[in-house]
């Protein structure tokens, strides 16, 4: 999947793809006008967001209902480095889920694509070239 990374004013970094738009932009402090969210809380949105479409599809797949149930995200960060250390995802489901399917559904949820590539990062290679719209610009 191509996206393409462009700068419309200020602070502010957008990613294009399909027919999509993810807009960022920095706190007043970085310069922006937290017009949007950083591209780093874009980042850990992701990995919420992704365990709780696996989570959404565990309950559909066996007809129970995702009303009352969220995530709650928190993350723990090294001292040292400054980084997230450890993502905790607690899965709150209301009284009236089943407990049988409480282990099942964390086992779903840490399906997560997003996760997986944690545990199995990619490689990066960047790059600089001269686009064809820069020059004729």
């Amino acid at each position: 999947m191509e996206m393409v990374i462009d700068f419309p004013g200020g602070a502010r970094v957008d990613a294009h793809f399909g027919s999509f738009t993810v807009m960022t932009d920095q706190p007043p402090m970085g310069g922006g006008t937290n017009s949007a969210p950083t591209p780093f809380a874009t980042f850990l949105a992701s990995i919420g967001t992704c365990a709780g479409i696996y989570v959404l599809g565990f309950c559909r797949q066996r007809g129970l209902s995702a009303e009352g149930i969220r995530l709650v995200q928190n993350l723990q960060v090294n001292p040292m480095s400054g980084l997230v250390g450890k993502v905790l995802l607690d899965i709150q489901v209301p009284p009236t889920f089943p407990e049988k399917y409480k282990e099942a559904l964390i086992r779903s949820a840490s399906q997560c694509a997003v996760k997986k590539h944690f545990e199995h990062p990619p490689q990066f290679e960047i790059t600089a070239s001269t686009s064809v719209e820069a020059v004729s610009a």
